[in-house]
């Protein structure tokens, strides 16, 4: 039933500083609470336990099946619908949603009527906390406000190069780029979890005077929120996004990369090196150029002359080979025309369907390459296809590092392109998360059910399709190390558990340079406690990007005895915590708790907790205090309240709730032990 929401002058609901104030109508509809005036349309529903989600559009009803994060269907959640005195509540668990007469909406804690975060209008004038600024043929900019609060922390939007942990102040781009991966889902301070939940260009901005979210175009406003600590809104974000599968235990070993084997006798030869010195060694990376042609999708025969034996010698060796995919096409590839034929490939308002240049086999220079439109299912079918009777079908190689998958735009323009979703500006951040689906959806049809790839972007689920995130291509010094710390956590708090870095760094590093091999020691201990541990770089001497090129070695032994020791020290302390491992990566599949964990997710009650940006807790039991400065040799670590903390090198043993400084020379990473926690860190 209809009921205007009609107030009383001492209500103060409407104010009278507008021009001609909106007095909308309520009514309730299958268990939502929705809110008219002036064309526009508020629909609040439950959507789990203590959650809710809000659409709004102008000109019509919402509008359904829009892509977005949020599985199919809500979780069934009990949950009240009030209307009176020209005020709207829904009430789900710990979160009630207040709507006025107006249609503000404001957030409370059920228990006690705190706030927890409310919209706020741009101007008393105009507009309102929601703003919809025409972009032609019913899609709009965007604008969704809300209040600012003092003392405010704000975690997650992804993964970022800015070394913020707490990101308030900040401005983020929501787009995907090498490096920079847009997740976003808002963990605040004040105990809501906020995810919007549109994959559109646009930005957010942190200001000390309001939070915006905007859309450049898109056709409604859609978010979702949930009240709780940190570690509860983490299971409900998982909850309503898809959890991880289990991580198999090959991944949770030692991954060996670099920019690159060019061969089948390299690569070989490397993984016979590892057995030889008794080194654990689980996984081992074909890179890019391994193919015919970009696109094809397959083993170039004249270095790769024998998969079948090559797999066989791995297993063998108990090595994994994973290889790497990307999802460009050459105009030579063999899957060039039929694919531009049948629309698998990304499209263009304006021009061809090429989207970079790249190099290519067989030219002197690039060519222009298209990418796969992983939005469209039927090209993620075509995909999988060749991908499968290429490597899955004859070697049995079912891991894959799905490298560009931003895509990897020059220039990066999505207002030119045009997806089987929608317009780039609507639907842009989707695909990563989509080209993850290609293969989890192939590897499941094939039955296969340990599934993992490697993923150099994601998006809010891409975690339900068995995405792994690395960092991309970063510096190679003490400073790019230290901004993994943040941008891991805040990873983590964005639902991707399955992260790691390039040890060492991409750009560069010369394994003869005293000064990079402490880098890499220092990164190398930080990889061995990261989700997943894998050893990559481009170091020097490099080559011209281009089918023929390396780069120098990035082996453990590469970096001198010295160096090389403390390597193989943390590489077989990593096989002694595998069970350990697996056992927080149960927790990821079951419960949605990450691996890599800022203090406050085990810790909220203790303040303090809240503000340390250079250290985190490898699952529950163990805090792990990175060095991150050069030529240091002890560390300074807070050891949150509530527990009780043993240094897992001395045994020393400190009460929570300070700092404490411990000796760290090369070859220690201060780890302490939560309450007694039994881990075989020392050997």
């Amino acid at each position: 039933m209809n009921q205007p929401a009609e107030t009383q002058p001492q209500q103060g609901a409407v104010s009278l500083a507008q021009s001609s104030p909106t007095v909308g109508t309520f009514r309730e509809r299958d268990g939502a609470l929705e809110w008219s005036g002036r064309q526009e349309t508020v629909r609040i529903e439950p959507w789990g336990p203590d959650a809710v989600r809000v659409r709004a559009r102008l000109g019509g009803p919402v509008v359904e099946g829009l892509p977005g994060a949020l599985l199919d269907e809500a979780p069934v959640t009990e949950a009240a619908v009030k209307i009176e005195d020209g005020h709207g509540l829904l009430t789900v668990g710990a979160l009630t949603v207040e709507v006025n007469a107006e249609g503000l909406i404001r957030f409370v804690r059920t228990d006690d009527g705190s706030e927890l975060l409310t919209e706020e209008r741009a101007h008393f004038w105009w507009p309102g906390p929601r703003l919809y600024t025409p972009v032609g043929n019913g899609y709009h900019r965007l604008e969704q406000r809300f209040a600012a609060y003092e003392g405010e922390k704000l975690y997650g939007l992804g993964q970022h190069q800015h070394g913020l942990l707490d990101q308030k102040g900040a401005v983020l781009d929501l787009v995907q780029r090498n490096a920079e991966v847009t997740i976003p889902v808002l963990t605040s301070s004040r105990g809501y979890t906020l995810l919007w939940n549109s994959p559109a260009i646009g930005r957010v901005e942190l200001a000390g005077n309001g939070t915006r979210w905007v859309a450049d175009s898109a056709r409604q406003i859609d978010y979702w929120i949930t009240a709780g600590h940190p570690a509860d809104a983490q299971r409900r974000y998982s909850a309503v996004t898809g959890r991880t599968p289990m991580l198999p235990e090959w991944a949770a070993g030692f991954w060996q990369c670099k920019l690159r084997y060019r061969t089948q006798d390299e690569l070989l030869a490397v993984a016979r090196e590892y057995k030889r010195r008794r080194l654990p060694l689980d996984v081992i990376v074909c890179d890019f150029f391994h193919w015919t042609h970009l696109g094809e999708w397959k083993f170039d025969p004249a270095e790769w002359p024998d998969p079948a034996a090559m797999q066989r010698e791995l297993a063998e060796l108990g090595v994994k080979l994973v290889v790497s995919v990307w999802p460009s096409v050459s105009p030579l590839s063999e899957n060039h025309q039929l694919m531009e034929q049948r629309g698998y490939f990304i499209g263009t308002q304006y021009g061809p369907m090429a989207h970079a240049d790249w190099p290519d086999k067989e030219v002197a220079s690039t060519v222009q390459v298209a990418f796969y439109d992983a939005t469209h299912p039927e090209a993620r079918e075509f995909v999988w296809s060749r991908v499968r009777d290429n490597y899955l079908e004859p070697y049995g190689i079912n891991g894959f590092w799905l490298d560009a998958g931003e895509p990897e735009l020059k220039p990066g323009f999505q207002e030119n392109l045009r997806y089987w979703a929608g317009p780039g500006l609507e639907v842009g951040n989707l695909y990563p998360r989509e080209n993850a689906r290609t293969f989890y959806e192939g590897l499941l049809a094939a039955g296969e059910t340990e599934i993992v790839t490697l993923n150099r972007s994601a998006w809010a689920g891409s975690q339900r399709y068995g995405a792994a995130l690395w960092s991309g291509d970063i510096g190679t010094d003490f400073a790019s190390l230290r901004r993994q710390i943040a941008a891991g956590l805040n990873t983590a708090l964005s639902g991707i558990p399955w992260w790691n870095t390039d040890i060492g760094g991409f750009h560069g590093g010369d394994p003869d340079d005293p000064a990079y091999r402490e880098v890499m020691v220092r990164w190398f201990q930080f990889g061995a406690f990261s989700p997943l541990m894998r050893l990559h770089g481009f170091r020097e001497p490099g080559m011209p990007l281009g089918p023929a090129m390396t780069g120098g070695p990035n082996e453990v032994w590469s970096y001198g005895e010295e160096a090389g020791a403390i390597l193989e020290k943390y590489l077989r302390l990593r096989e002694r915590l595998k069970p350990y491992v697996l056992d927080v990566m149960r927790a990821a599949h079951e419960e949605g708790l990450p691996v890599m964990r800022p203090l406050f997710l085990e810790f909220p009650e203790d303040q303090a907790a809240w503000s340390v940006d250079d250290a985190y807790l490898f699952g529950p039991d163990l805090l792990v205090a990175p060095v991150l400065t050069a030529g240091a040799t002890a560390r300074t670590a807070y050891l949150p309240a509530g527990a009780r903390w043993t240094d897992a090198w001395t045994g020393e043993t400190y009460e929570g709730g300070a700092a404490v400084t411990v000796d760290a020379p090369l070859d220690r990473i201060p780890l302490f032990l939560r309450d007694g926690a039994a881990l075989p860190v020392a050997e």
